[in-house]
């Protein structure tokens, strides 16, 4: 079974890094419009200027109808294109800037954490350090914490 995941997480991975990764995203892009626009010029005998133009508006999803492909492999591309637009490329863009937006300012770094962390066992060994002076028993700050009295 995990044999047959592996696909699924590697192009999730990839996803992910796509999202986090501006310039990847923007480079993949303008790649995947260069591509569509050769392919074009290819398929239809247009020139690169009215191909790139086209997978622009296609990959927009705009469709102006100024150009369109007619031959089958053309349209098949046409589809593909404003399929990973629409259903990966627009949703990445999307979720990086939500991503950023969302961020907690306030939040504690990793690093931040941790000094906190070890701060807190510092202070607890030396609460039962001075616990034990005095003969004091310290309650054990992983058991629930007693009801409050009526």
């Amino acid at each position: 079974m995990r044999l047959l995941l592996l696909p699924f997480r590697q192009i999730y991975r990839g996803m992910v890094w796509l999202a986090n990764s501006p310039r990847a995203l923007a480079s993949s892009y303008l790649v995947l419009i260069l591509v569509c626009a050769v392919l074009f010029t290819f398929f239809e005998g247009k020139s690169f200027g009215e191909a790139l133009w086209w997978a622009v508006v296609t990959a927009s999803t705009v469709g102006y109808g100024d150009i369109s492909p007619e031959s089958w492999q053309g349209r098949l591309m046409g589809a593909l294109l404003m399929s990973l637009m629409v259903l990966i490329v627009v949703p990445l863009i999307t979720a990086h800037f939500a991503s950023k937006l969302i961020v907690d300012q306030d939040a504690f770094k990793h690093d931040e954490q941790e000094e906190l962390k070890n701060n807190l066992r510092q202070v607890r060994r030396l609460l039962e350090e001075l616990a034990e002076r005095e003969g004091v028993s310290v309650p054990d700050s992983a058991a629930p914490s007693a009801a409050p009295a009526d």
